[in-house]
């Protein structure tokens, strides 16, 4: 028997499964039906625990081939029921085993709807996984004077830059802690993608002559990686960029904007976003836990392009003068639907259509 224990003294107990560790990190909730696979190996999660609302989770197993990352980093997986014997022929191993080899705890037999109305109306909170023979109190009196970690972008990105080789546009990809969904997109465009560490510089990025620099998903408050946000100020004007969640953060705080912590954040793979330019509606997968302000987008050179149908927080953003643009969901999905997998095409396009103006320069 496992306990799972918030920051103000709420108790479930469950059945264990997994590893048999503790886990101390953030409680959040996601809403999707299927994907747990990729939700699970989704690094954007570091730091977190996270409470699955569909009441069945296992029920297809563990497959090679859906993997957003190779080690984890979610802290522990929360769920009404978990399947142990799996029917999928693409199954290989059931969601208890893999959790066991990659060391991450989970519980299973509790209540979860009631905890994410609970998350829903207190907000994301520390939380704790533990045997049922730790005391609740010292548990809460340890979670008010712990603090959740702040790096969590640096445990995730990549340590040294590595090349994914293709024959079409060069791009650099900025790893704030990557889906394997985002490779996928460019490989399948055939581009050549060098992916470098959070803190690469500026000088260092342009110093590989790219055509585009991607800025990738993450996890955390965008405001606990400065060096990226100087970065972006330097990128500006210099190379065509495109940022999804994270990256599209950092791309709003370099612009003079300002973000803000959620109080439980998007995480999910029916989210309706509504395009203000061409006033159409599409379904995203999203994952974050912080947005922009968007009243402190007016000050800037950034336009709202983008505005979510759920609570009209800015979904993507364009700037006015400069090559730059981003959207706050996962175009790559992974899961999710691939209705804004198009936004890949239309960096490209900018690309080209960016070259095109320089080379016209040059005649003139």
């Amino acid at each position: 028997m496992k306990q799972l224990v918030l920051e103000d003294g709420t108790t479930f107990i469950g059945q264990g499964f997994g590893s048999d560790q503790e886990s101390y990190g953030e409680v959040v909730f996601n809403t999707g039906m299927t994907g747990y696979q990729e939700v699970i190996s989704d690094p954007s999660y570091c730091g977190q625990l996270v409470t699955f609302t569909y009441p069945l989770i296992g029920n297809y197993g563990i497959n090679r081939d859906d993997f957003e990352t190779v080690n984890p980093a979610i802290l522990g997986v929360i769920v009404k029921e978990h399947c142990d014997h799996p029917s999928n022929f693409r199954s290989e191993e059931t969601l208890d085993d893999y959790l066991k080899a990659k060391e991450i705890p989970g519980i299973s037999g509790i209540d979860t709807r009631k905890l994410t109305k609970i998350i829903r109306q207190h907000g994301a909170m520390k939380a704790m996984i533990t045997s049922i023979d730790q005391s609740v109190e010292k548990i809460v009196n340890m979670m008010k004077e712990t603090p959740l970690p702040t790096d969590q972008v640096k445990q995730v990105s990549t340590v040294k830059p590595y090349v994914v080789p293709g024959r079409g546009y060069r791009i650099v990809l900025i790893d704030f802690g990557m889906k394997h969904g985002i490779l996928r997109e460019f490989t399948k465009r055939n581009c050549h993608v060098t992916v470098v560490p959070y803190h690469t510089t500026a000088e260092e990025i342009l110093r590989l002559k790219p055509d585009g620099v991607m800025l990738s998903n993450g996890p955390g408050d965008p405001k606990d990686v400065p060096e990226a946000i100087q970065t972006m100020r330097q990128l500006v004007g210099q190379v065509p960029v495109f940022g999804i969640c994270l990256g599209h953060q950092l791309i709003a705080l370099a612009a003079g904007a300002d973000t803000s912590k959620m109080k439980f954040g998007h995480r999910g793979v029916n989210q309706p976003v509504k395009d203000l330019r061409s006033n159409k509606t599409r379904i995203t997968s999203q994952n974050h836990g912080y947005a922009v302000d968007v009243q402190s987008v007016q000050s800037t050179k950034l336009r709202v392009t983008q505005v979510s149908l759920n609570d009209d927080t800015v979904e993507g953003l364009e700037h006015a003068t400069n090559n730059v643009f981003s959207v706050q969901y996962h175009p790559e999905s992974s899961p999710g639907p691939d209705d804004t997998s198009y936004l890949f095409d239309e960096f490209l396009d900018r690309i080209k259509q960016s070259q095109k103006k320089d080379k016209e320069a040059l005649y003139v």
